[in-house]
This record gives C-alpha cells, structure tokens and sequence, in this order.
C-alpha cells in the first residue's frame, strides 16, 4: 500500500495550514512529522485520515484518487496527545470495541486482542479498568485498540506528550519493536528531536505548513539541508555565529581571528553563518585556543548525568551540554571553544555548504 499527498494545501480561513505539500509513505515505514507547534504536523494526519479535505492537490492510494473519501471508508486509526479510553470497560473491552463494531466474530476477537496485548504487555491488565491503570498503561491500550483494527496506517499524534518522564522514555523505547511487528504505515508526530532520533525511520521537517526536508533521520539530523531545518532539528537551540572568510583567516563577529582550519578550509571567500548544536560547544576555562571566546554564565542546569550551561556572549544566547556535573555560578566568565571540523556552515542564502564528516 502505498500513500501520497500531491501538492496538497489545506486552508483555514483563509490562512495556509499546510502549503504545497508531496509525501509518498509505504506500508512498513515509520515517517516521523518533526516541527513546533503550529508547523503543520496535525492537518497533515488529519488529511492523511480523510478527516479533512485539502483545499488544493490530491490525496492518492495505491493510485486511486481518495481526495473526497470520508474517513469510514478508509483503514485508519489514530492516537492521540490525550489518551482516549472507555472508562467503564475493562482493558480489554477498549482494545476489543473497534472489532466488535466491525461485528467480527468472538474468536477472531479473541484472538486480536490477545496478540495486541502481548505486543503492548497488558496481559496482566486486561480485567482492569482504565482508572486502575498509570498513564502509560493507559496511553498504551488506546495504542492497542489502534492497532487491533488492523488498519493500514496508524497515526500517532503526540502521543506521549502528557506523559511524565519515566513513562515517555519507557514508551518510546517499546515502540520502534512495535512498528516493526505490525508492518501498517506509521506516521508519528512530535516537537522533540531526541523523540525522531530514537524512533528512527524518516522524518519530515516541517515549519509553518511547508516540508523544508525528508529523508532518513539519521542523514537529515546529520547533513540539514538549510538552516532552518538544523534549528527544528535541534534542541537545545541551535548556536549561531556570524563569521568572514579571508586569504586563509577566519574573522568571527566580535573581532577573532583564526586561521582558516577544518571546514574553513574548503569555502570560498566570503560571508557565513556557523551553527553547532551544544553538544559541540566545548567550555573551558582560561584556556588560549584562537577559536574561544570569551562568555558569561547566565545559569547552569545539571540534570545528573549532564550539565546544560546557558551562557552570554556579546548579543548571543549560547548553549553547551557537557557530560556530568559542573557547578558554574552565574557571571562567571568562561571560554567557549569551536572545534573548526565540528561545525555546521550555511552561506548568505542560509544553505548548508560543510558539516562534519561524522556526529
């Protein structure tokens, strides 16, 4: 089975959703709708459902024009941020409604039930009601009584976004051996980078209704085809620095000079923007590299394992995470220093023109 949108636009009063978009999905792929709120990630999988009508383009499957076909007529099933359970029912009364509406029959029931609550672990839940579950348990029967339906393609909007930390990590490291047994399309949805990163398969950028890129997620995490899909792609935020490449040097905004190293080595003369995600900040303090400059701490989080250290430089708001603990106090001044074969450098058009060979 196969899936398309064909330069599909949706408007609300007036006003583009989503602009002059072409996705093709297969069966068997996880496609992952990465962006901020209000990017266009929701009125594509409603669309993609037949819960909306596109203003402009088509939606085709396997070659047939659905464009105009209601959402019944269609094999789909959805999840949503808020988990939507029958709290009268038993665990497996959820799981079991959409095939009793489809009048199955009670061994084939059975059947489906069982095996989606083995994939999901809810065996031990299945004569609970919904109240009697934690968050997670809950978020995953509603997934069950999605994928007991069998449908083609599940849609997964945010589900995990109302869930505690504990519940979310726990959940998103289940789902990727859930997609791969189910073999439906899966279209999932989430603002965070680090959720598209584990899920893996191919994500979607997207920023205020357009597709800025689609490819692997691995290879769109690594080579950004512009700017703004490094800055959806990261968090937290992208640091950024103007610099001026001259006869061999680098002249970075606020005065250092350094030499033409790394990546430098390669570009045209002439004006860039340099990005590198906090990770590839390093912080030192009172070192004399010619690629450091001087910051301020504004305040440091330490999480346990990781310290994000938020830091001032000139008119820039700068962000490293370094591995453990460091106790920097706010005003103290540190070096903040670029790695220049560690860097992303986009030119006056904002294209990427180098990255690092490996991240």
């Amino acid at each position: 089975m196969t899936i398309t949108l064909d330069r599909v636009t949706r408007l609300i009063d007036g006003v583009p959703a989503i602009r002059d978009v072409s996705l093709s999905l297969e069966r068997g792929t996880l496609s992952v709708l990465l962006g901020p709120t209000l990017s266009g990630k929701t009125s594509i999988m409603r669309l993609l459902a037949g819960l909306d009508k596109p203003s402009h383009g088509r939606v085709v499957v396997d070659g047939e024009d659905v464009t105009g076909f209601d959402v019944r007529k269609r094999s789909v099933a959805m999840v949503y941020q808020q988990f939507i359970n029958y709290p009268s029912l038993t665990v497996y009364e959820n799981i079991a409604s959409p095939l009793r509406v489809q009048r199955k029959p009670r061994g084939e029931i059975e059947k489906r039930v069982q095996e989606a609550a083995k994939l999901l672990r809810l065996e031990p839940y299945l004569q609970r009601t919904p109240l009697q579950l934690s968050g997670g348990q809950q978020q995953r029967t509603a997934i069950a009584r999605a994928l007991v339906k069998d449908a083609d393609l599940v849609l997964l909007d945010e589900p995990l976004a109302n869930l505690d930390y504990k519940l979310r990590e726990e959940l998103r490291t289940e789902l990727p051996r859930i997609f791969e047994a189910s073999g439906a399309i899966f279209v999932y949805a989430t603002t965070e980078p680090s959720e598209a990163l584990l899920l893996g398969g191919r994500t979607i950028c997207m920023w205020e209704g357009e597709v800025l890129q689609s490819g692997v997620t691995a290879m769109v995490y690594r080579r950004p085809d512009n700017l703004r899909v490094a800055q959806v792609f990261s968090d937290p935020p992208l640091n950024l620095i103007g610099v001026e490449k001259k006869n061999g040097s680098v002249q970075y905004a606020g005065g250092i000079l350094a030499p033409a190293t790394g990546l430098y080595a390669g570009l045209a003369d002439g004006a860039y923007r340099v990005g590198f995600r906090a990770h590839q900040l390093e912080v030192a303090n009172g070192i004399a590299d010619r690629h450091a400059f001087h910051a301020t701490v504004a305040v440091t989080e330490i999480t346990g394992s990781e310290s994000f250290v938020h830091l001032k430089r000139d008119e820039s708001n700068w962000v490293a995470v370094l591995p453990g603990v460091h106790e920097f106090v706010p005003g103290q001044i540190l070096d903040a220093v670029l790695d220049p074969a560690n860097l992303f450098v986009f030119d006056a058009a904002d294209r990427l023109v180098a990255a690092p060979k490996a991240m």
